[in-house]
């Protein structure tokens, strides 16, 4: 073991990665009061990079005028928060506000449309940058990835942690955002301790403190406890992870199914997932938010169809497909719905993706005024395997060679440059007299 491994127990200066003494506040090189310092930080190599407030970082980087001013990224009046910024965060605005919303907390706040060409070619620096660190890099957003730093110690003549100390810091030199990093044994506890300190922060949980950690912390902590569950639990008497520490596995299996299981074993810090280089999509979705609510099926249907196409295209250039389509609706009062159809076999044609969508929006369509709609795919599958030829449907085979022909259209002069009939015009300067979309967000977890 190097001699830098052995020091490491004392801790690090996260500012110029001076190894420390035992004692003392601030670096004795720089001065620095970042120190890095826990008993483990040798052992660990399992941590959680995520890209602080990565967005508005972004514009703020691109333009000075903004560095301290409140910004959020969004849409107009009738839109969402994408990101705030932590100046715009201290007003209380937060991702998925509604913009009136936010405005009202924070009404000095600059608004910026989101440029997601832009945010994907940082991302895309970002990434970069993980990967000369090791190989085993499984992204989670365009902003965040788990990263195994195990077995890299010759590579870098560094243990994981200095190595990502220094990490952080070239990537506000070079690429001119912050960064925060969680640093632990198993990916839960790396994914909590990276938000613990933000931002540019750096976390550590370590095996001898985890479960006295985790106890003190609520359920709703625990990976794939939502807001629901969370409500469940309490009805049961179970608030605190500290609570699920004292039950028996087959006790919370029998309550809770599968999940219990989960419950059992990340209440104890007990996960053992493996950082998965291939970063599989989980699903891929697009939607939009209109000026004025439109509860006509005739009205929505070419948006529908809109946003099909975006998905379509999103899956065909990921190699991807997916075998179940969900339809999402916001009403007027910020009520969500969401309908599934699980198709007989995967898809990445925007016509069948179309096609379920508009079955199920025909169910929805009661004279309900909608704010929002979207559509997405799950349980995604390499695309060799999507779409085999119809039998029942003797059309549906001459509608996917079409479809080709278009994509092949529009690769080359553009999404524009050929539409179905109905979307033709959807989008354009002369919007629909129910009203038009003005906020829309594609999205997606492929790398």
């Amino acid at each position: 073991m190097s001699p830098i491994v052995n020091a490491l127990p004392h801790g690090f200066c996260r500012d110029c990665l001076t190894v420390q003494g035992r004692d003392g506040p601030r670096c004795a090189e720089c001065g620095s009061p970042r120190l890095a310092r826990h008993e483990e930080l040798a052992d660990l190599a399992i941590a959680h990079i995520d890209c602080d407030a990565f967005y508005a970082a972004v514009e703020k980087r691109d333009r000075p005028e903004l560095r301290d001013k409140p910004v959020i990224i969004g849409g107009g009046k009738r839109g969402v928060v994408s990101t705030a910024c932590y100046v715009a965060r201290i007003h209380g605005v937060k991702s998925a506000m509604p913009m009136f919303k936010a405005l009202k907390l924070c009404p000095e706040a600059v608004v910026v449309k989101p440029d997601m060409a832009k945010y994907s070619r940082v991302g895309r620096e970002v990434r970069e940058a993980m990967l000369r660190l090791t190989p085993l890099v499984e992204p989670l957003s365009i902003d965040e990835a788990f990263l195994d730093l195990s077995g890299t110690e010759r590579v870098h003549h560094a243990p994981p942690a200095l190595v990502l100390a220094r990490f952080a810091r070239d990537v506000e030199r070079d690429i001119g955002i912050t960064v925060s990093v969680g640093l632990s044994y198993c990916k839960f506890l790396a994914k909590i301790a990276s938000d613990m300190r933000k931002p540019r922060g750096f976390a550590v949980i370590g095996r001898a403190e985890a479960k006295t950690f985790l106890a003190a912390q609520p359920v709703g902590l625990i990976w794939g406890v939502g807001k629901a569950f969370a409500e469940t639990l309490a009805r049961d008497g179970v608030r605190s992870i500290g609570q699920l520490q004292t039950m028996e596995r087959d006790d919370l299996l029998r309550r809770y199914g599968v999940m219990g299981a989960r419950l059992f074993h990340l209440a104890r810090g007990e996960d053992e997932r493996r950082v998965d280089p291939r970063g599989d999509a989980k699903s891929v979705s697009a939607e939009t938010t209109f000026d004025s609510d439109i509860s006509a099926h005739d009205a929505l249907a070419p948006i529908l169809r809109a946003l099909a196409e975006k998905v379509s295209r999103r899956l065909k250039g990921a190699g991807i497909a997916g075998r179940v389509v969900t339809l999402k609706l916001k009403t007027a009062d910020f009520k969500s719905r969401t309908r599934a159809r699980t198709l007989a076999d995967p898809t990445r044609l925007a016509d069948r993706i179309h096609a379920a969508a508009i079955d199920l929006l025909a169910k929805e369509t009661d004279g309900t005024p909608f704010r929002l709609i979207g559509v997405g795919v799950s349980e995604l599958v390499d695309g060799e395997d999507a779409d085999p030829p119809d039998l029942v449907d003797e059309q549906a085979a001459r509608r996917a060679v079409a479809e080709a022909a278009m994509d092949k259209v529009r690769a080359k002069f553009g999404n524009r440059a050929v539409e179905t009939g109905i979307t033709f015009g959807h989008g354009r300067a002369a919007p629909p007299p129910t009203g038009k979309p003005v906020h829309e967000r594609v999205a997606a977890s492929v790398p």
